[in-house]
C-alpha cells in the first residue's frame, strides 16, 4: 500500500473525532427522543413506576405486621386502601416496598446483557473471518433456546441466589443484543476512519470503544430500552415461580403468587403489582421506540425496533 493510500494521522484523527465523545451522543439521543410526544409518555410511564420501587420504601408502614383478616377488601375494618393479602399484611406497604429489589436485579441484567451482546455482536462485525463465525454461531446456538427454560436452566445449578439470577437473565438476552448490534455494526465498520486507525496499528479494543460504539449509541440505547422491559417480565416470573426473594420480603413477583388464590376475595394483591409491571415494561418500549424513530426517522427507526425484538418474540412463540 502505498503513502498515498494511507491517510495522515491528523486527517484521521479529525475524521473521528465526533466518534470521540460518547457521552455527548447519549445526551443528544435523549434529549430528541424527550423532544416527541411518545417519549414523553414513556419517559413519564417508567419514572412513576420507578418512583414508586424506589421512594416506596421510605413512605410504607410494616410489610410483615398483621392488619386484617386475610384478603380483606379495601377499607373493611382497617385493611387499608388496597386490603389485605392471603396473611392479612397490608397490599399497599407490600407493594410500596416491593419494587426496589426487582428493579435492581432487571437493571443489572440489563446492564450484563446490552455489554456482553455489545462485546460480542461489535468484535464478530469487526474481525470478521473465523472469529465472526465462531462467536455467530454460537449466538445462533443459544438464539434456540428459549429465554424462560435458559434461565431455569442456569438457576438449576444452585440455589436461588441474586447474582445467579442477574447472571441467568442477562446471559439469556446477550445473544438478542449481539444479533442486533452484529448487523448495526457491519456498516461502521466498513467506513474509511475506521480501516484507517486499523492501518495505523491501533489496538483493537481502542478502534471498538473510541471509534466504533459512539456510532452505535442509538441502536444501544434501544436495546437498553428493550432489554429492560424483557429483563423486568422475565425476572417477575422467575419471582412467580419461586425464584425471587425469599420470604416474608416483600417482592412484586411473589406477591403475584401469593395472592392469586384470593383474586376473587381481593384483586389488588394480584392487580397492584401486575399493573406496575406493566405499566413499567409499556413506558420502556415506548419510550425505546422513541428513541428509534426520533434519531433514525420514523421508517427506519420502525424496522430497528421490529429487528430488535423479532428474535426474542420468536423464542416466545416456541
Amino acid at each position: 500500500m502505498s503513502e498515498q493510500d494511507v491517510p495522515s494521522t491528523s486527517k484521521v484523527q479529525r475524521s473521528a473525532a465526533s466518534t470521540a465523545r460518547p457521552s455527548g451522543a447519549v445526551v443528544r439521543v435523549l434529549s430528541e427522543a424527550l423532544r416527541t410526544r411518545r417519549g414523553k409518555l414513556g419517559a413519564a410511564l417508567a419514572l412513576l413506576v420507578l418512583a414508586v420501587a424506589f421512594l416506596g420504601p421510605f413512605i410504607s408502614g410494616s410489610t410483615t405486621q398483621f392488619e386484617a383478616l386475610p384478603f380483606t377488601k379495601p377499607g373493611v375494618n382497617g385493611a387499608g386502601p388496597l386490603g389485605t393479602d392471603v396473611l392479612g399484611r397490608s397490599v399497599l406497604n407490600r407493594v410500596l416496598s416491593g419494587g426496589q429489589h426487582i428493579m435492581l436485579l432487571a437493571f443489572a441484567a440489563t446492564v450484563l446483557a446490552v455489554g456482553a451482546g455489545a462485546i460480542i455482536g461489535v468484535l464478530a462485525a469487526y474481525r470478521r473471518g473465523l472469529v465472526e463465525n465462531f462467536l455467530m454461531r454460537g449466538v445462533d446456538v443459544v438464539l434456540a433456546i428459549p429465554q424462560l427454560v435458559f434461565a431455569l436452566l442456569l438457576l438449576s445449578l444452585s440455589l436461588p441466589k441474586w447474582w445467579l439470577l442477574i447472571l441467568a437473565v442477562g446471559l439469556s438476552q446477550a445473544p438478542q443484543t449481539a444479533r442486533v448490534l452484529h448487523g448495526a455494526a457491519q456498516s461502521v465498520c466498513e467506513k474509511d476512519y475506521v480501516k484507517a486507525v486499523a492501518v495505523w496499528g491501533v489496538p483493537t479494543r481502542t478502534v471498538l470503544r473510541r471509534h466504533v460504539l459512539p456510532n452505535l449509541t442509538t441502536p444501544l440505547m434501544v436495546e437498553l430500552g428493550l432489554r429492560l422491559s424483557y429483563s423486568i417480565v422475565l425476572i417477575a416470573g422467575l419471582s412467580f415461580l419461586g425464584f425471587g426473594a425469599p420470604p416474608p420480603a416483600p417482592d412484586w413477583g411473589v406477591m403475584v403468587n401469593e395472592n392469586r388464590i384470593g383474586l376473587a376475595s381481593n384483586a389488588w394483591g394480584v392487580m397492584a403489582p401486575a399493573i406496575l409491571l406493566a405499566l413499567l415494561a409499556v413506558g420502556t418500549n415506548t419510550f425505546a421506540d422513541a428513541i428509534a424513530r426520533a434519531n433514525l426517522g420514523e421508517s427506519r427507526g420502525e424496522a430497528a425496533m421490529l429487528q430488535a425484538g423479532a428474535s426474542t418474540t420468536t423464542e416466545e412463540l416456541k
